[in-house]
Order: structure tokens, then C-alpha cells, then sequence
């Protein structure tokens, strides 16, 4: 460990007054949890649902999506 940060880790311990042993097992503990959370994809994409907000109808957008694309044809053939 660098001087720098142990010299700040036992700052910050006295001023806890805690080892800096005990002062890195509270660090350890208050962090690694929102760090580690298991996320679940399908979750989180249901929580964006419904939150795109655009007042055009859906076949203005479709509209759109579709006279923006560079080609009507999906695969083209290579020669």
C-alpha cells in the first residue's frame, strides 16, 4: 500500500478512533455490498418499461425508424 494512503486510512481510523485494521473491515464492509449486488438484466429492462416518453403516434416513429435505415434489404449478397 502506498505511504499515501496509509498514512490517510490512519487519519481517518483515529479519527473513527479505530485500529486502521478495523477501520479497513468498515470500509470493506459499507462498500462491497452496493458493489457486488447482483443485478438481474431481465429486471432491470422490465424497470425502463413504459419510460421512453415521445408523443408522436407509433407509426410516426415506426416512420421514422424505418426512413432512417441506409437499406430496405437485410443481407445482401456478397460478390
Amino acid at each position: 500500500m502506498d505511504d499515501q494512503l496509509y498514512e490517510a486510512l490512519g487519519r481517518l481510523a483515529a479519527r473513527e478512533q479505530r485500529s486502521i485494521s478495523q477501520q479497513v473491515i468498515v470500509i470493506l464492509k459499507e462498500h462491497l455490498p452496493r458493489s457486488m449486488r447482483h443485478t438481474n438484466a431481465t429486471e432491470d429492462f422490465l424497470a425502463l418499461f413504459a419510460t421512453w416518453k415521445d408523443d408522436r403516434p407509433a407509426e410516426e416513429i415506426v416512420r421514422e425508424i424505418r426512413g432512417s435505415r441506409k437499406s430496405g434489404r437485410r443481407f445482401e449478397e456478397v460478390q
